[in-house]
C-alpha cells in the first residue's frame, strides 16, 4: 500500500548536519555532550530528584561514557537530539535538555530535560525550553512538540508553562515510578503557536 502522506521532515535533515551548539542569554549554552562529561552524568543520577522524576538508573563512569556515545549515534539516526546545559565560563555541564521519540515523517518531539541543583531555580530551563523549541520549529521543521511529566512534579509543570506549552490533559496512570503508577500532565506547542 502506497502512503499518500509526505513526511514532514524529509529523511537525512539531522544525519546530514552537525549537531550545533545554542547560545542562551546569561552565559549559557546548549553543546553536545562529551565523554569528558561522563563524570557529570554520574553524578546526576545520584541526584534524589533527577532519580525520581527521569528514572535514570546508576551508572558508573564507563556506562556514562556509553550513555553519551548514543546520544550522538541517536542524532546520526535521527531518533534524538540531546545536549548539555552549562556556562560558558567552566564548560561542565548543569543539566541535560532534548527532544527524544522524534517521529521526523510525522514531525512531532518530546522534551527530555533535568538540571542540577546549582542550575535550578534561575528560569534557565525555561530559557533552554523555548530555544529547543526554535531549533525544532524554524531548523529542522517539526509540527508538534510534547512535554509530559507527573502531576505530582510542579517544577515541570512551571517550566512547560512558562515556555509557552499549554496543559492539554492528564494522562491517567501513566509511568512507573519508584513509588507508584503517577498520572501525568501532557503539555504541546504546535508550530504556529505565538511564541511566549
Amino acid at each position: 500500500m502506497i502512503d499518500p502522506t509526505a513526511p514532514v521532515v524529509l529523511p537525512g535533515r539531522m544525519a546530514r548536519a552537525r549537531q550545533t551548539a545554542l547560545e542562551l542569554p546569561d552565559d549559557i549554552r546548549l553543546r553536545p555532550w562529551r565523554e569528558s562529561d561522563a563524570h557529570v552524568l554520574v553524578r546526576s543520577c545520584l541526584d534524589p530528584d533527577i532519580q525520581h522524576w527521569n528514572r535514570p538508573g546508576q551508572v558508573d563512569i564507563d556506562a556514562a561514557r556509553e550513555k553519551i556515545a548514543r546520544w550522538e549515534r541517536r542524532w546520526h539516526t535521527e531518533e534524538a537530539a540531546v545536549w548539555a546545559i552549562a556556562p560558558t565560563g567552566d564548560d561542565v555541564p548543569l543539566g541535560l535538555i532534548g527532544l527524544a521519540d522524534l517521529d521526523l515523517r510525522g514531525g512531532s518531539g518530546e522534551f527530555v530535560y533535568w538540571l542540577l541543583p546549582a542550575g535550578r531555580g534561575h528560569g534557565v530551563m525555561v530559557t533552554a525550553t523555548r530555544a529547543v523549541s526554535r531549533w525544532a520549529f524554524a531548523w529542522l521543521g517539526l509540527h508538534r512538540l510534547r512535554i509530559t511529566h507527573s502531576v505530582a512534579n510542579t517544577a515541570s509543570c512551571h517550566v512547560a508553562t512558562r515556555a509557552g506549552f499549554p496543559l492539554e490533559g492528564t494522562m491517567r496512570s501513566a509511568l512507573l515510578h519508584a513509588d507508584g503508577w503517577h498520572d501525568e500532565h501532557l503539555h504541546a506547542r504546535v508550530q504556529d503557536d505565538p511564541e511566549p
